[in-house]
């Protein structure tokens, strides 16, 4: 399997890797199993998050004496440094490690929210701190902002970026080229549109033949989800193959969030994205438990929509955004 030095980190990785967020759904023991099958097919970054539950507990146990054979990667929601601190030495806990080998700043979604995270009391500081006492190796950032990302490139303090791109979210696409060529590490998350497309083999080739991105982490549940991503090959595109992502795109483009933000703001306090996303966790990842949680905590909820057509006027995507919050109502009952 094919394997790159993501970006300057100087890490050598499978481009194929593994996303920890759906294992929350099932056992300690499968866990074992599947960094068993991850060990036997050479894949071996690893990706979790402080907000995935028991994921990195999980991860912990299932890799005690094995730890060298794996970069462990996470990231947390914290924005200030004594939470970032915090944060740190809970996922240094549960992973049973001395060191971390990237630990990012997760989902950044502005400028307001980069700025309080590089203050003087911001998160940024932490980490720091912790990658020059030997606790993390390496820093990096993960978003669903293109903009936002592309607003700070240019004076870039991460080794590494996270963000969606797969055969229907493809608005990175310039940008990741540029992060590449800087050497930044790219790393591709949602790979298969948050479960959202069903031809997974077709998925992963598609972005394994994407020379920009370095790494892909699509979620698994189980060892033969793993077998069957690992079975992919880089390959050519066919035509057939070129058709059925044109007829994904068809079929998926219209209704499907890409989390842009350009719905915002809502007139009700809405956070749009936010409702989709914890929707999708719900029917596609069967999550159900998490995403009701998480959907709990929105302070504002899909059924406080007066249907003022707002945002579907700034959706670049045409999506029918007022139904589609309907369906939020319908599957959280709120």
């Amino acid at each position: 399997m094919e394997k790159v030095i993501l970006g300057k980190t100087n890490m050598e990785v499978n481009r194929l890797g593994f996303g920890g967020i759906p294992i929350q759904r099932v056992g300690q023991d499968d866990v074992k199993e599947i960094i068993d099958t991850l060990t036997s097919q050479g894949i071996n970054l690893i990706d979790s998050a402080r907000g995935y539950t028991v994921s990195e507990e999980y991860i912990g146990n299932a890799i005690k004496g094995r730890r060298d054979k794996f970069i462990l990667c996470t990231k947390s929601m914290s924005r200030t440094y004594e939470d970032m601190k915090r944060d740190i030495l809970i996922s240094l806990k549960n992973f049973q490690t001395d060191h971390i080998d990237l630990y990012q700043l997760h989902n950044v979604k502005s400028r307001d929210e980069y700025d309080v995270i590089m203050g003087d009391d911001g998160a940024f500081k932490a980490l720091k701190e912790a990658k020059e006492n030997g606790l993390i190796n390496h820093i990096g950032i993960t978003s669903h902002s293109v903009d936002f990302l592309e607003s700070i490139i240019d004076d870039f303090p991460f080794e590494t970026i996270q963000i969606p791109y797969n055969i229907i979210e493809t608005k990175a696409c310039s940008f990741l080229k540029k992060a590449h060529k800087l050497n930044i590490g790219v790393i591709c998350m949602k790979p298969l549109a948050g479960g959202a497309i069903d031809n997974k083999k077709l998925a992963i080739k598609y972005l394994l033949n994407q020379d920009f991105i370095d790494v892909l982490i699509p979620g698994c549940a189980s060892s033969q989800e793993v077998l069957e991503n690992a079975s992919v090959e880089k390959g050519k595109i066919t035509l057939e193959e070129e058709k059925e992502m044109a007829k994904i795109r068809e079929e998926l483009g219209h209704d499907f969030c890409r989390r842009c933000g350009y719905c915002a703001p809502c007139t009700q306090g809405i956070d749009i994205p936010n409702c989709f996303m914890f929707e999708g966790y719900y029917k596609r990842y069967g999550l159900e438990e998490w995403a009701k949680s998480r959907y709990e905590g929105l302070k504002h909820k899909a059924s406080e929509c007066i249907e003022c057509g707002k945002c579907m006027e700034r959706c670049p995507y045409e999506l029918n955004i007022i139904d589609k919050l309907k369906g939020v109502v319908r599957t959280f009952g709120k």
